[in-house]
């Protein structure tokens, strides 16, 4: 069968064999000039849709956000997560479709271009890196081609690791391949490979404002999904826990969503020196990590930009659950937690703070009173909820895995029974209790049902978790 390629909106975005267009076959694409600049510009379009994907229903399936509407997943929050689910067949669509775009301008795109330039090169490997990123964090095994074996999230590491080091090669940019590195001792990270993951930890960890992100593009028809959940839509879909009110919303525009697509991170400085303080942690360097995280919040993180924002139209009410706080409340992270101050903004009260990159209100001093390991690692890991939020990072600190969905068994002998069952550790509390919590609207008192972070620590042994205590 003749092959066809499928023009994207930002670009050309995947190639297929099924839908024909007669004006554009492969042939005719491969040889027209910079075939490699276009499908490096439809990759960029598909991993905004990818992370639009990723981002909404991963941070709902974790303790930072309740799906308070209609939109979006109904059980991912409690969580559930069937391999017959629609959700999860997406989100594993997305992910192949990157990869496999990735892969095809890698073996027959840029061999055939002579005109492909470094940057083009470097972001269609990296497309291809990410994916298998992507696969080992998010699914608890993947295919790498079609109706293949299923990988682990450990090969998928390793393929990773050698995509990522044949971007190194050829990319150009300093401020890539930084990000780049940093993905490097993610990947690591993931692995438990504690040595590896300090070393390229260390080798990015001189960057101070690194940002790799994602853009979208609202008048194409590829908006930012977070933002329109968080912010754009009314009523706004998505509540995040009250204690991580201060962050919401990361995206937002000033009255032009069309125009005002914020972008979404994949990768940023302050991701090395969270590494590294674990590391250091895990390796009980103690005095070592305090170092490193509080320079990580004089040096990264205080640093990062942030908007004035009006957001007094949110109502926080979609329809779930009604007792939201609007104003500023006080906030105990559990039932035994000293009451804290500053962690729910007053929604009516003026122009807010909006942090575009990273926030936290974890402090110095905290830190310097944090004892012991356990301690630290509690504050490392608020750190990383704190600094990654609205960014689909953190189910994977939980140790929440996806399995591999329906359609794919029903097509590929080589799926089995234990890929079609999810990771969900025995510690994660299930009836949507990560978002719970009461409000005592008279004392102006947020009580969270249970401190995840907390939860986690007391749980470390957990195979699931903290990769360099296990």
């Amino acid at each position: 069968m003749k092959r066809y390629i499928i023009a994207g909106l930002l670009g050309v975005s995947v190639l297929s064999s099924c839908v024909k267009n007669p004006n554009l076959t492969e042939e005719a694409y491969l040889s027209k000039p910079d075939a490699a600049k276009s499908w490096a510009q439809g990759l960029r379009r598909q991993l905004a849709l990818t992370m639009n994907g990723i981002v909404v229903n991963v941070e709902i399936a974790s303790d930072n956000y309740f799906n308070n509407y209609t939109q979006y997943s109904k059980v991912f929050d409690v969580p559930q997560m069937d391999y017959t689910d629609v959700d999860v067949n997406n989100i594993q669509l997305l992910v192949q479709r990157l990869r496999a775009a990735a892969e095809y301008g890698m073996n027959t795109i840029l061999p055939g271009d002579a005109s492909a330039t470094a940057t083009d090169r470097a972001l269609i490997i990296f497309s291809r890196a990410y994916a298998h990123i992507l696969s080992g964090e998010l699914f608890v095994a993947l295919p790498a081609s079609t109706n293949g074996v299923a990988l682990t999230p450990q090969e998928h590491y390793a393929k990773a690791l050698e995509f990522l080091d044949e971007a190194l090669a050829v990319e150009t940019d300093a401020v890539k391949k930084t990000a780049y590195t940093v993905l490097k001792a993610r990947v690591y990270y993931n692995l438990g490979d504690a040595a590896n993951a300090e070393k390229f930890a260390l080798e990015a960890a001189a960057s101070k404002d690194m940002l790799f992100n994602v853009a979208f593009d609202g008048q194409n028809a590829v908006s930012n999904e977070m933002q329109t959940a968080v912010f754009t839509s009314l009523p706004n879909r998505l509540a995040p826990l009250p204690r991580l009110d201060f962050l919401d919303p990361k995206y937002s525009d000033n009255g032009v969503p069309a125009t005002e697509q914020r972008p979404v991170a994949i990768v940023k400085a302050e991701e090395a020196r969270l590494i590294l303080a674990e590391v250091q942690v895990s390796a009980s360097r103690l005095a070592e990590a305090r170092t490193t995280l509080k320079n990580l919040l004089s040096e990264v993180v205080n640093a990062r930009p942030y908007t004035l924002l009006d957001d007094s139209r949110e109502t926080r009410n979609g329809g779930n659950r009604n007792d939201y706080p609007l104003v500023a409340v006080q906030v105990k992270f559990d039932a035994a937690d000293s009451l804290r101050s500053n962690y729910v903004i007053n929604r009516k009260g003026g122009t807010m703070r909006s942090y575009t990159v990273s926030a936290t209100r974890v402090t110095a001093a905290e830190i310097d009173a944090a004892a012991t390991q356990d301690a630290l690692l509690y504050l490392v890991y608020r750190l990383r909820q704190e600094i990654f939020f609205a960014e689909g990072r953190r189910m994977t600190d939980l140790g929440i895995k996806m399995p591999v969905s329906q359609t794919e068994q029903l097509n590929n002998r080589n799926i089995t029974d234990a890929h079609i069952k999810p990771q969900i550790p025995a510690f994660i509390p299930v009836n949507r209790g990560m978002d719970d919590f009461t409000y005592d609207k008279t004392a102006g008192v947020v009580t969270i049902t249970y401190d995840m972070n907390k939860v986690m620590v007391q749980n470390k042994s957990a195979k699931e978790i903290f990769p360099f205590i296990n």
